[in-house]
């Protein structure tokens, strides 16, 4: 059974009504990210930075996995799957995937702000006060900006077992996630979707312009053949 991982973005859920992480202004949900996504701006004023969690909490309670989730999902019947996400919300789980790697955290988990191994599951709000068994404030389970990314290595190393890459909705600009491109073997074949693809060509990459879902399903037929 052929290995096929798959590298998603932001694009991957936009069509399920997630906004983009940072549209064209720079802004996040009229935010700079600055504020909302680093240890710096958490530290600055915690109270703005858990509101924002808490709000896209609540938005991804309101939507639900598009058909390109589900059809990643569904090609488990055929190959062995890998998603390798950028994305902190559940869709992939939702739809039903099985082997899914969050880069950069989980919307739906915090942790102590002492022991980052400290890990919960957390769907309500999350506000000052909210402590760890030893007492230590609460934050959101989020890789931000100036961060390591723990699962990296991990995520090189299946990309290294990879027969097939396929790369959806996301710009390929941010590192160390960009980088994964690079561990995959010189023979596997790549597919990269993206509406505004902004890539440097390979020999074995086939780039398709269009949105997650309907991308998907051009790739599908490609490997149908």
């Amino acid at each position: 059974m052929k290995h096929i991982v798959v590298l998603t973005g932001a694009g991957m859920s936009a069509e399920s009504g997630i906004k983009t992480f940072r549209d064209a202004d720079g802004l996040w949900e009229g935010h700079d990210v600055m504020e909302v996504a680093t240890p710096e701006g958490f530290a600055a004023n915690p109270d703005l930075v858990l509101d924002f969690y808490n709000q896209r909490r609540q938005q991804l309670s309101e939507v639900e996995p598009n058909s390109a989730h589900y059809s990643l999902a569904k090609l488990e019947n055929n190959f062995k799957i890998s998603i390798v996400t950028q994305n902190v919300d559940d869709l992939h789980e939702r739809a039903g995937s099985t082997n899914v790697i969050h880069l950069h955290g989980k919307l739906l988990k915090v942790r102590s702000t002492f022991d980052e191994n400290d890990i919960k599951d957390w769907k309500t709000d999350l506000v000052l006060g909210d402590t760890c068994k030893k007492g230590y404030q609460l934050r959101p389970h989020i890789v931000w900006f100036g961060e390591d990314v723990p699962m990296i290595p991990k995520a090189i190393s299946i990309c290294e077992t990879a027969d097939i890459l396929i790369i959806i909705g996301t710009s390929m600009q941010v590192y160390p996630a960009a980088s994964l491109i690079n561990y995959v073997p010189e023979v596997t074949s790549i597919y990269f979707i993206d509406p505004k693809p902004n890539i440097d060509s390979k020999h074995n990459l086939k780039v398709i312009a269009e949105n997650a879902t309907i991308g998907i399903k051009k790739v599908i037929e490609l490997l149908k053949n």
